[in-house]
């Protein structure tokens, strides 16, 4: 049988039907998995994968977050679609990764459910991709996102932020970048911006309950006894998002797991 370098790295795992599902994803669980991804529908970069098709029925999501909660964790779903984003919400899952061609019924639907949004703020520009089809996806799919975070917003939906900058160093650099979009081009403030980044990414995690590596005290707050990355930014994030858009002259002091990675304040 054809394993793909994705699987044999145990990154991911091809399953279809419902006892493969739930051998799949406690075969995760088993190797150290704190939460659980699916992919439910389609994607930009892959070539035969139409962003309109739904790749898992109710009944297999169902098997992986049943799977999951037997674990005590939770499961996300890559999905974009209206269609796609209701079948995930009604089998039980936690959190819709991006979701940027929903409609404001389905956006307000995952407010009512307590189901968290975990998107980006991309555009066009941010990827470059051969094909043909995958640009035309990317560009359907950013089309949908000043509505999309528009929508969250005026509905309390709970946010988390990602980059999709994934397995990619070379593209780290864009992170701060992407993260300033949202105050700068879809509307939220400074203080909101770096409130869904921190604590509110942090309270999404926290839902891997026992699965979850930092359970062992606070995190996503900065206070005694607390596990918390620390960046002390040269000027007042809240005034100015655009300082974390230029990591390399900004950031005066980063400290990762208690470890001082970069200091240009002397003594720490």
């Amino acid at each position: 049988m054809y394993e793909s370098r994705a699987e044999a790295l145990s990154f991911m795992r091809v399953a279809d039907g419902r006892e493969r599902v739930l051998a799949a994803v406690r075969e995760q669980l088993k190797r150290g998995a704190s939460q659980i991804k699916v992919m439910a529908g389609g994607g930009v970069t892959s070539a035969y994968d139409p962003l309109d098709t739904l790749q898992y029925t109710t009944d297999e999501l169902r098997a992986a977050v049943g799977a999951a909660a037997d674990w005590g964790t939770y499961v996300a779903v890559h999905v974009f679609t209206v269609e796609g984003i209701r079948r995930a919400v009604d089998a039980g899952v936690k959190s819709i990764e991006h979701g940027l061609l929903a409609d404001e019924a389905t956006i307000a639907l995952l407010a009512e459910e307590d189901v968290w949004l975990s998107t980006q703020p991309l555009l066009e520009s941010d990827h470059v991709f051969a094909s043909p089809d995958s640009v035309a996806k990317n560009q359907k799919v950013c089309e949908g996102v000043k509505d999309t975070l528009a929508w969250a917003r005026a509905h309390g939906v709970k946010l988390s932020l990602g980059t999709d900058m994934l397995l990619n160093p070379a593209e780290a650099h864009k992170q701060g970048e992407m993260l300033t979009r949202l105050t700068g081009r879809f509307g939220f403030t400074p203080a909101e911006t770096l409130r869904i980044a921190t604590s509110g990414n942090a309270e999404l995690f926290r839902l891997a309950g026992e699965r979850d590596p930092y359970r062992q005290a606070p995190f996503g707050v900065i206070r005694p006894g607390a596990w918390a990355d620390v960046l002390f930014v040269d000027g007042d994030p809240t005034q100015d998002i655009g300082l974390l858009a230029e990591p390399e002259e900004n950031l005066a002091l980063i400290i990762k797991g208690g470890r001082i990675h970069k200091n240009r304040l002397g003594h720490a």
